[in-house]
C-alpha cells in the first residue's frame, strides 16, 4: 500500500469514527446539560444533590451573564492557587517516591495558569518534577475542569441562541458538575482502561534504576544557571560527552491522566515526550484511539449544538466547515513531510536530479506511527487546543510546521478544544453573517437573533485578544536579551520558534515547536500571563454576547433571511474563518516558516 494511501486509509478511519459518534454523544450531552430524566441523571442525581448541599449551591437559581462570568473566574483563580500551593509544597507532601523538590516559583505560576486554562504548557519534564500527588490532584483534575470550563460556555453561548426575551443563560455550578460527572469522568474512566489493557502504565511505584546490556555515550547539551543553552563563539550549541549503562524507567499514575488529557484536549503530558513516550501511547491501537479521542467531544459539540436550538441542520453545517478545512491541513502536512528534505538525496542519486528524500522526513518521528499518523496527529492537536504530540514539531519541514502554527492561530476551532472550538466558530458565524448583512444592505441575523452593535464590538475583542497577545509577546521575545537567549536555532527558523511559543499560550494550546528553552524566568512569567489573557478576555466577551443575544426577542424568517445551514453559508464561514482568522499573522507567518521554505527549496 503507497503511503498516500495509507494516510487516506487512517484518516477515513479516524474521522468516520469520530463523525459516526457525533449525533450520539451529542445528542447526550445536550440531554445532560438541558438536564432532561435520561438514565444518568436519574443514577447520579442523588450524588449531584449532594455535591450542591454541600457546596452551598443552588441549582434553580439561574444567573445573568455577568454572574456566570464572575463564578467561572473565581472558579479557575481557586484552581490556580491550588496548584500554586501544591508545587511549592510538593517535598512534604505524600505520594512522592521519588522525593521531587519543590518547583521555583515563577515555574509554579505558570503551571498553574497553564493548567486552569486548557493550556497544559510544560516548561519541565514531568517525570523529573512532579509527584505523583501533584500530576493527579493538580494537573488531572484541572485537566477535568478546564476542559469543562471551555464546554460550558459553549453551552451558556448556545442558550443565548435559544432563548429570548430573558436575562439569565444558565447556573454556572450547574454547568461545571454536570459537565464533569456526566460527560468527562465517564468516557475518561472507560478509555483509561482501555489505555491500561495496550500498556498504558498506572500505579504509584517508585522509578526503577536498570542496567543496559551496553553502555551508552552521547552528548548532553550544556546550560546555564538560568536554564538557557550555552554557546560556543560561532553560535552553536555547547555540548559534553557523557556515558551511562544505567537508565531510570519512570512509574507512575499515567493512563488516568493520559485519558482526560487527550478527551479534554488538554495535552499535558506525564512524561517529557508526551504521547510519543512508550508508557504513554505504546501501540498503533492506543495511538488511534488517543487520536479518535481528542477530535470526539469537539466534533460532537455541534451535534449538541444543532440539537439545542432545535435545528440539527445549523450544527451539520458547523461540522462541514470544521472538516473541509481541517481535511486540507491534513493533507498539507502529510504532504510536506513526505517530499522530505530536497537537500538530501535518494541514496545513489544526484541531489539535483532527483530532489526527494527517500521515505520522507522521518526526522523527530517514532517508526511505530510512521509519517502519516505523525502528520495526522500534529494535525489534530493543534486544530484543537490539545497540545499533545507523538512527534517533534520542531523537526517538521517548514511547510509542514506551517500546518500547526497556522491552526494555533487560526483560533483552533476546526474542530477546538472542548467547548473553546464551539465558541469560536460560533463568534465567527456572527461575524460571517454581519458582513453578510453589510453586502446586501439588511440587518444582520443568525437563528433568529438580529446582530448589533454591541455583539459586533464584543466580537472584536474576542477576535483581536489572542493576535494582540501573540504578535506582542513575540517582538518582546525576539527584542530582548531575555527571550533571544534560549534559542537552541538561528535565523527564520529561532523566530518560528519564538512565534510558535507565543501562539501555543495565547491560543491555550500548549505544544511546543521546540528548540526554545523556555523554564526560565522570563518565558514562565511572560508565557503565563498570554495563557491567562487569551483564555479569559475571550470567554468574558463571548459569555457577554451569550447575555445580550438571550436578552433579545426571536425576529421571524422572512424572504430576506439568509439560510444559515446550507452550502452558501459554509462558503461564508469558511472564508471569514481564513480571511479573519489569520489575516493578523501573515507579516509573522511569512517571517517564519514561509520564508524558511523558500530558502530550503531555492536552488543553490
Amino acid at each position: 500500500m503507497s503511503a498516500v494511501a495509507k494516510f487516506e486509509l487512517l484518516a477515513a478511519l479516524i474521522l468516520g469514527a469520530v463523525i459516526l459518534c457525533a449525533k450520539p454523544l451529542g445528542a447526550y450531552i445536550a440531554d445532560v446539560m438541558e438536564g432532561r430524566p435520561i438514565l444518568a441523571l436519574r443514577i447520579g442525581g442523588r450524588f449531584e444533590r449532594l455535591i450542591y448541599r454541600l457546596c452551598g449551591v443552588d441549582a434553580r437559581h439561574d444567573m445573568t451573564w455577568s454572574q456566570y462570568t464572575i463564578a467561572l473566574l473565581v472558579f479557575n483563580l481557586i484552581g490556580a492557587l491550588a496548584i500554586y500551593g501544591l508545587q511549592r509544597l510538593q517535598l512534604w507532601l505524600p505520594l512522592n517516591p521519588q522525593k521531587m523538590a519543590a518547583v521555583s516559583p515563577d515555574s509554579s505560576f505558570n503551571t498553574a495558569i497553564s493548567f486552569i486554562t486548557n493550556t497544559n504548557w510544560q516548561g519541565y519534564s514531568g517525570e523529573s518534577t512532579m509527584g505523583y500527588l501533584v500530576q493527579m490532584a493538580g494537573l488531572a483534575v484541572q485537566n477535568f475542569l478546564s476542559a469543562a470550563t471551555g464546554l460550558v460556555v459553549a453551552i451558556a453561548l448556545i442558550r443565548g441562541f435559544k432563548r429570548h426575551s430573558v436575562k439569565s443563560i444558565g447556573n454556572f455550578w450547574v454547568d461545571v458538575t454536570r459537565s464533569s460527572l456526566y460527560v468527562l469522568l465517564p468516557l475518561s474512566a472507560v478509555l483509561a482502561l482501555v489505555l491500561i489493557s495496550q500498556g498504558v502504565i498506572q500505579n504509584f511505584d517508585a522509578y526503577k534504576d536498570v542496567t543496559t546490556v551496553e553502555k551508552l555515550t552521547y552528548d548532553n547539551p550544556k546550560s546555564d544557571a538560568e536554564g538557557n543553552p550555552l554557546k560556543d563563539k560561532d553560535g552553536n550549541p555547547v555540548t559534553e560527552s557523557v556515558t551511562t549503562q544505567t537508565q531510570t524507567l519512570p512509574m507512575g499514575p499515567v493512563a488516568s491522566q493520559e485519558s482526560i488529557k487527550e478527551l479534554g484536549t488538554n495535552g499535558g503530558g506525564f512524561f517529557n515526550a508526551n504521547s510519543a513516550h512508550s508508557y504513554e501511547n505504546p501501540t498503533t491501537l492506543s495511538n488511534l484511539l488517543e487520536m479518535a479521542a481528542i477530535l470526539l467531544i469537539p466534533f460532537a459539540l455541534t451535534y449538541t449544538f444543532g440539537k439545542m436550538i432545535g435545528d440539527t441542520r445549523q450544527g451539520w453545517a458547523v461540522m462541514i466547515s470544521m472538516l473541509l478545512i481541517f481535511s486540507a491541513m491534513a493533507a498539507l502536512a502529510f504532504y510536506s513531510e513526505q517530499q522530505g528534505n530536497p537537500l538530501i538525496a535518494k541514496q545513489g542519486i544526484d541531489v539535483l536530479a532527483s530532489p526527494l528524500q527517500s521515505g520522507g522526513n522521518m526526522e523527530g518521528k517514532e517508526t511505530r506511527f510512521g509519517i502519516a499518523a505523525s502528520a495526522l496527529f500534529a494535525t489534530e492537536t493543534t486544530a484543537t487546543s490539545t497540545g499533545a504530540i507523538n512527534g517533534w514539531h520542531d523537526s517538521m519541514m517548514p511547510m509542514g510546521g506551517f500546518v500547526p502554527l497556522f491552526l494555533i492561530q487560526l483560533g483552533e476551532m476546526v474542530p477546538g478544544g472542548v467547548g473553546s472550538g464551539m465558541y469560536t466558530i460560533l463568534i465567527f458565524a456572527i461575524l460571517g453573517v454581519f458582513i453578510a448583512g453589510l453586502m446586501i444592505g439588511r440587518t444582520p441575523e443568525y437563528l433568529g437573533k438580529k446582530i448589533e452593535a454591541r455583539e459586533m464590538k464584543l466580537a472584536s475583542i474576542f477576535i483581536l485578544t489572542t493576535p494582540f497577545v501573540v504578535l506582542l509577546g513575540t517582538a518582546v521575545g525576539v527584542m530582548t536579551a531575555a527571550g533571544t537567549a534560549g534559542i537552541a536555532n538561528p535565523g527564520a527558523h529561532g523566530f518560528s520558534e519564538i512565534l510558535y511559543a507565543f501562539s501555543s499560550a495565547g491560543n491555550n494550546n500548549g505544544s511546543a515547536f521546540g528548540g526554545l528553552s523556555v523554564n526560565t524566568p522570563f518565558y514562565n512569567v511572560a508565557l503565563g500571563i498570554a495563557m491567562w489573557v487569551g483564555r479569559f478576555w475571550p470567554i468574558v466577551a463571548a459569555l457577554a454576547i451569550a447575555g445580550s443575544l438571550a436578552a433579545k426577542k426571536r425576529v421571524p424568517v422572512t424572504e430576506g433571511t439568509m439560510p444559515t445551514h446550507g452550502p452558501l453559508f459554509i462558503t461564508l464561514l469558511i472564508g471569514t474563518i481564513l480571511l479573519i482568522g489569520v489575516l493578523n499573522y501573515i507579516p509573522a507567518l511569512a517571517l517564519g516558516p514561509v520564508v524558511e521554505h523558500f530558502m530550503l527549496t531555492a536552488v543553490r
